[in-house]
């Protein structure tokens, strides 16, 4: 019966758990992990600060645990990037976080290229993928050493291996996503062509091992931690989707052995790699949804999450709220863009600017789910939600009433490494199948629509009026306005 250390190294924090066979959770060890916002549109965070909260959360939790390890798996960030160099494994530079936008600048004069790009890899060329991102590194950081996502280094530190999965490797610009390889002629346009690149691997791969977390382990489940939560919630038919709700939204369907090509401005990655099969999905992505929380708190507003269905409104009193503070993602892909509140008066307070901006976010994912229903051909059924942020029930309701379908909240806050816990015990176990790999589940709680559908129409379309206007307009004035 194997036993699974599952780390989920995440932009806010790391966390830890043991997972028995039977999926039940033996021990659990966190960490914050703080990023740094700088001017600009910059994120960074402390590569060794990252590392040790790796090292100190799995070490507790195998304590905690008091049960030997089969293997290891980390679940990782999947777009953030760093310099290291490969003989000593220390780092060359901060580590650039998925939401920093500075690598504009890079995609900015390739725009020519951007059908090419989106044909080749399934994504939008945008900062918020790797490639840029390394590409700024080596302009403006160092030319020495290797540039890479954040797991090949950790997993390195580890194992001493130089891998990647293939899930993180379909997040870079740089990858066929057909062949699942990676592809010389967009390596060059990102001026990347003379990089060593690590070895994509199977998410269902044994990688090395490692004495990290004590006696030796097997090392393998590699993936990133949005698709692991599409795992672990068994998204496993084409068209199921989930919503994870965390620093950002991250919104995912699979779309099984074929890589979707979206018109309507979605991404398309590679889900896992799995008994010699590779799975896709589209995804979409809300930048700030935690981080538009603790943007609250800082101002105020809120003394922590827990406070959000306390303080908001019952109605928000026709208050509107784009929660674009560090851009909008898909569908628009606009990084420029700002976050607004529109309708405000002289009554307004702060109960009705919480409920605008939880529905602001809910609105958010509404457009995506409305954008993977055109993709996929037919309307998303149900969405399966998990996060920190499922614990407030007036987003989780705004979230049905604007996406008109039902939303199943996953039962565990443990999602991420859940999922990475199933492919490791594929990994250590050749013969088990993917499906009985992931431990079943119902959901904690449904939350169905209550709103009209002409009530959830009207709102829909006063708030993509808002939030395309903050697209045109372009302005770079601050983080809030009155429009």
């Amino acid at each position: 019966m194997t036993t699974v250390l599952a780390i989920d190294q995440g932009t806010s924090g790391t966390k830890a758990v043991v997972v028995d066979a039977a999926g039940s959770v033996l021990a659990l060890s966190e960490r914050t992990v703080r990023p740094a916002y700088l001017p600009g549109g910059g994120v960074e965070q402390d590569p060794l600060a990252l590392l040790d909260s790796v090292l100190e959360t799995g070490r507790e939790a195998v304590a905690r645990a008091g049960v030997g390890v089969d293997v290891v798996t980390i679940a990782n960030q999947g777009e953030t990037v760093l310099a290291w160099d490969p003989e000593s494994g220390d780092p060359l530079s901060n580590m650039i976080v998925w939401q920093d936008r500075r690598a504009e600048e890079v995609c900015a004069p390739l725009a020519p290229h951007a059908d090419l790009v989106r044909q080749r890899t399934g994504l939008v060329l945008d900062p918020y993928f790797s490639a840029p991102k390394q590409t700024w590194l080596r302009r403006h950081a160092t030319a020495e050493g290797v540039v890479t996502t954040s797991d090949s280094w950790l997993i390195h530190r580890l194992t001493g291996e130089f891998v990647t999965d293939a899930s993180t490797a379909s997040r870079s610009l740089a990858l066929d996503i057909d062949r699942v390889e990676w592809d010389a002629e967009l390596l060059a346009l990102f001026e990347l062509a003379d990089e060593r690149l690590p070895r994509i691997v199977a998410c269902d791969e044994i990688v090395g091992s490692t004495t990290a977390f004590g006696r030796p382990m097997a090392v393998g489940g590699l993936v990133v931690d949005q698709q692991a939560a599409l795992l672990a919630q068994r998204c496993l038919a084409p068209g199921e989707a989930k919503c994870t709700f965390g620093t950002g939204a991250f919104l995912l369907a699979n779309t099984g052995t074929t890589a979707v090509r979206s018109t309507s401005g979605l991404a398309s990655s590679v889900a896992w790699s799995a008994r010699g099969e590779t799975t896709y999905c589209l995804d979409g992505q809300v930048y700030t949804a935690a981080s538009a929380v603790r943007w609250l708190e800082h101002l105020a507003f809120i003394d922590s999450a827990r406070d959000l269905d306390r303080v908001a409104a019952d109605d928000a009193e026709g208050v509107l709220c784009v929660p674009a503070l560090a851009g909008l993602a898909a569908p628009w892909w606009r990084p420029d863009a700002t976050a607004t509140f529109t309708g405000m008066t002289l009554s307004t307070g702060a109960p009705q600017l919480v409920r605008a901006v939880l529905e602001g976010i809910a609105a958010q994912v509404a457009e995506l789910a409305r954008c993977m229903g055109a993709d996929l051909g037919r309307p998303l059924e149900r969405l399966r939600v998990d996060g920190g942020l499922t614990r407030s029930r007036v987003l989780m309701q705004a979230v049905a009433d604007l996406t008109r379908i039902p939303v199943d909240v996953y039962p565990s806050q443990h999602a991420t490494p859940l999922g990475a816990a199933a492919l490791a015990r594929c990994a250590v176990d050749p013969g088990l199948a993917l499906a009985d790999a992931v431990i079943p589940w119902a959901p904690s709680e449904t939350f169905e629509p209550r709103w009209s559908d002409d009530r959830a129409t009207e709102f829909s379309a006063r708030w993509r009026r808002v939030a395309e206007l903050r697209v045109a307009t372009k302005e770079a004035s601050g983080p809030v306005e009155t429009v």
